[in-house]
């Protein structure tokens, strides 16, 4: 079982900020706070933050993280609250086939460039 994901960012204040707002409609909040890094979670940090100031702007980081969510309106929530605040979609919300399974999931791109999937069951 996995018990946290980290991905990089360029700016931890303002990625803090994008996470804050996105996080929100799954009931994820700031759990840990330090120079270099974020966590994010509902009981825990489950997705730390760290900070990569020299990571290139134009580059892909190759993180996808999915977080599990209760709802299909959570997941509208957060693709829209990701789109409002300098995200990118990167797959619209609605259904979707999974290896073993169907789920209704959407794709966003925070401004870093990492892969952020949401899902409901």
């Amino acid at each position: 079982m996995i018990d946290h994901v980290s991905i990089p960012v360029r700016d931890l204040a303002a990625s803090a900020a994008f996470y804050d707002r996105v996080l929100e409609p799954l009931g994820y909040k700031r759990f840990a706070e330090r120079p270099a890094s974020i966590g994010f979670g509902t009981k825990y940090p489950e997705l730390w933050l760290n900070l990569r100031p020299d990571m290139p702007a134009d580059a892909n980081p190759g993180a996808h993280v999915a977080l599990r969510t209760k709802s299909q309106d959570a997941v509208r929530a957060f693709h829209a609250a990701a789109v409002a605040n300098g995200g990118t979609s990167d797959g619209d919300p609605g259904p979707r086939q999974a290896a073993m399974t169907t789920y209704y999931g959407a794709f966003i791109r925070d401004p870093d460039g990492n892969r952020i999937e949401v899902v409901t069951f």
